[in-house]
C-alpha cells in the first residue's frame, strides 16, 4: 500500500491528541483553575502589604480600573500590574480591535451559574475569565475617545466640598499647619483659606475620607493610614500632585494580617474614594438637560 506511510503518521498525531475529558474530570481541571487563581490573589495581597513601593502601585492600578473587585485587581496586579482598560476577546473585537499574536491572556474571576446545593439553597458559582489589556491589543481601527477636559483647580475643590455629608467652615488656621481637618465633635469639615492648591485639595480630600471612615457603616478606630491611601487615589484619578505621598510603613500598618483581612482593607479604601469620586461627580459632570427633562416629567 503505498499511503501506508501517511495512514501510520495519521495513527501517531492522534494517538497524542488527549482524550475526551468526562464531566467529573473537566469539573475537576475547572476547579484546579480556579484554585490556582484564587492562590495568586491571595499571594499578590500578601506582597502588596508587605512592600510599600508594590503597595503604591496597586493603589495606582486600582485608580485605573476601580469597578473592579478586589480579588480580581490583585489577579491583574500579579499578572499585567500597568494595566490600564482590560476586556475579553470578545469585547476588544466589538470595538474593532484585534488581540495581537502571542499576547498571554489575564485570568480573572467572573460569576458562574447557580446551582443547588445539598440543603436545598441556591449558591452561586464562579469561573475563571480570559481578559487583555489595551496594551494588548491592535487599536488602529477603534474609534478615538475624546479626552475628557480637566476641571480647574477651582472646580476640583468645589466638587470635593459641595455635597459632603457635613457642614463645611472656613478657618484662618488649623493645627500642624493643615489645610482641613475633621471635627468629629461638631461633625464639621474645617477647611483653611489661602492655601496652595494641591495640598488643600490633599487635605480636604484625606478628612473627608477619615469622616467616612469614622462614621460610616464599616467604621475604623485609628483611619489615618486608610484615609490617606483614599486621598492618594483622589489625587491620582484627578490629577493633583501626589508625590508627597509616601507608604513606606504600608508594611507596618498591615503587618500580622492575613490576605482575607488584606482583601478587606484594601476594598474599605476602593470604596471610600469612590464614595467622594461619586459625590464629586455630581459637582463635576452634572446631568444634561435631557436628562432633567426626562427625570421632571417623571415625577
Amino acid at each position: 500500500m503505498n499511503d501506508l506511510d501517511n495512514i501510520l503518521a495519521e495513527v501517531q498525531v492522534e494517538a497524542q491528541e488527549p482524550l475526551p475529558l468526562s464531566k467529573e474530570e473537566f469539573a475537576a481541571m475547572k476547579q484546579g483553575e480556579r484554585d490556582a487563581v484564587y492562590a495568586l490573589a491571595d499571594q499578590t495581597a500578601l506582597d502588596v502589604a508587605g512592600d510599600g513601593a508594590t503597595f503604591q502601585k496597586f493603589l495606582d492600578l486600582r485608580t485605573r480600573l476601580d469597578r473592579y473587585s478586589e480579588t480580581n485587581a490583585l489577579l491583574v496586579m500579579a499578572q499585567k500590574p500597568e494595566a490600564s482598560r482590560v476586556g475579553s476577546f470578545e469585547y476588544w473585537s466589538n470595538q474593532g480591535c484585534s488581540v495581537m499574536k502571542d499576547e498571554k491572556a489575564i485570568s480573572i474571576i467572573k460569576l458562574g451559574k447557580s446551582y443547588a446545593r445539598s440543603d436545598g439553597s441556591v449558591g452561586m458559582g464562579y469561573e475563571v475569565k480570559k481578559v487583555f489589556d489595551i496594551s494588548q491589543v491592535n487599536v488602529s481601527k477603534m474609534e478615538p475617545t475624546p479626552p475628557k477636559p480637566q476641571p480647574a483647580e477651582r472646580q476640583l475643590i468645589k466638587a470635593l466640598v459641595t455635597h459632603t455629608p457635613m457642614k463645611v467652615d472656613v478657618v484662618d488656621e488649623l493645627p500642624g499647619n493643615l489645610c482641613a481637618m475633621y471635627d468629629a465633635q461638631a461633625d464639621c469639615l474645617l477647611v483653611c483659606r489661602d492655601k496652595e492648591f494641591s495640598e488643600s485639595f490633599k487635605d480636604i480630600a484625606q478628612a473627608l475620607a477619615y469622616a467616612d471612615l469614622t462614621t460610616g457603616p464599616d467604621t475604623q478606630v485609628d483611619p489615618h493610614f486608610s484615609s490617606a491611601c483614599a486621598a492618594y487615589m483622589l489625587c491620582k484619578k484627578h490629577g493633583v500632585d501626589a508625590t508627597d505621598f509616601k507608604f513606606d510603613h504600608a508594611p507596618d500598618y498591615l503587618a500580622g494580617m492575613d490576605a482575607i483581612d488584606i482583601k478587606g482593607e484594601l476594598s474599605q479604601i476602593r470604596d471610600v474614594s469612590a464614595d467622594i469620586s461619586q459625590r464629586m461627580a455630581r459637582t463635576l459632570e452634572p446631568p444634561s438637560r435631557e436628562t432633567r427633562t426626562r427625570d421632571n416629567g417623571a415625577r
